[in-house]
């Protein structure tokens, strides 16, 4: 059996040490990325907003106009 030393276990620590880092790296490199999806949700969800706004803003005209028009239906 190998006699272990305590530099195989530096050498070792030093390895899981790269790997540690490398994943910090990735982690880093997925929170940026989940941080620009959370951006761009935010301006889909503005923009899904802004057009219901504007289609409130047009059905009102459209019940304003056809008031004037008298086209209105009474039931």
């Amino acid at each position: 059996m190998a006699e272990i030393s305590s530099e195989l276990i530096y050498e070792i620590l030093k390895s899981i040490r790269s790997d540690v880092a490398h994943i910090d790296q990735k982690t880093d490199e997925l929170k940026a990325e989940m941080q620009a999806l959370r951006g761009h949700m935010i301006s889909l969800q503005q923009d899904v907003h802004n057009i219901y706004g504007i289609l409130a803003r047009h059905d009102s005209r459209l019940e304003r106009i056809e008031r004037r028009l008298e086209l209105n239906e009474t039931v």
